[in-house]
């Protein structure tokens, strides 16, 4: 492999956190599926950082300083331009990386439109997956926190009656696996918990996203959350 051609095998990411010692240390322990081309330690940095950088992904702190006080859910907003792919690069995805396991910090930056929230004490190994499935367009929670995301989304009446109609589409087994994916579980952890193989959890999850007219993990969120199924 050239020189060249390394980078371009790994997710460019923008690291965002005001704690310079912290994320030297996220730059150490991410794996060579991640290139930390940037970096910022407030909110008009960040936002600066990240329209020149467009990367696929930004690792998040929900707690900044500057800006006008909203910290890493401002960011997000001020960087809603970015969300969708256009000749010049990819879409900007956000995934929040913070101490705080608090509901109204989860709730802020997802309504903000951030793909997903991971807790400080995750491992390298699994930041690195988690960043590689959200540049790839799933949702990726810390699974004790995915029920937050029920705040972040609407629930009418119209959602609920029709989701046991829904739900019929699916298998008890694919129900299982639905719910476990949607509070951001990874295959393996899904396989884990319910004593099948990877490979068995790739089928059903494929059978439900196709039964449920999805095409990504966060829409499946999404659906999910609205229905209060998580």
């Amino acid at each position: 492999m050239t020189a060249d051609a390394q980078p371009r095998s790994r997710v460019p990411v923008v690291l965002v956190d005001d704690h310079h010692m912290f994320r030297t240390g996220v730059r150490a322990s991410l794996d060579e599926r991640v290139a930390v081309v940037g970096e910022a330690d407030d909110v008009d940095s960040a936002v600066a950082v990240v329209h020149e950088k467009r990367p696929p992904v930004v690792l998040l702190d929900v707690h900044l300083p500057g800006g006008n006080g909203g910290g890493g859910a401002e960011v997000v907003g001020r960087c809603a331009d970015l969300a969708r792919p256009n000749g010049s690069g990819p879409a900007v995805r956000f995934l929040a990386l913070s101490v705080s396991d608090a509901a109204e910090d989860v709730v802020a930056v997802i309504r903000a439109g951030a793909r997903g929230y991971v807790t400080k004490n995750i491992s390298g190994p699994e930041l690195s997956a988690a960043v590689v499935r959200v540049a790839g367009g799933d949702a990726v929670f810390s699974p004790r926190l995915a029920g937050f995301v029920l705040d972040a989304f609407g629930t009418g009446a119209a959602d609920i009656a029709v989701a046991d109609d829904e739900l019929d589409r699916l298998s008890k087994r694919e129900q299982e696996v639905m719910r476990l994916i949607a509070r951001g579980y990874s295959y393996r952890e899904v396989a884990s918990e319910l004593f099948i193989s990877i490979k068995t959890v790739e089928t059903h999850v494929s059978a439900v996203l196709r039964k449920l007219q999805l095409s990504s993990r966060y829409e499946l969120t999404r659906w999910a959350a609205a229905r209060r199924l998580l």
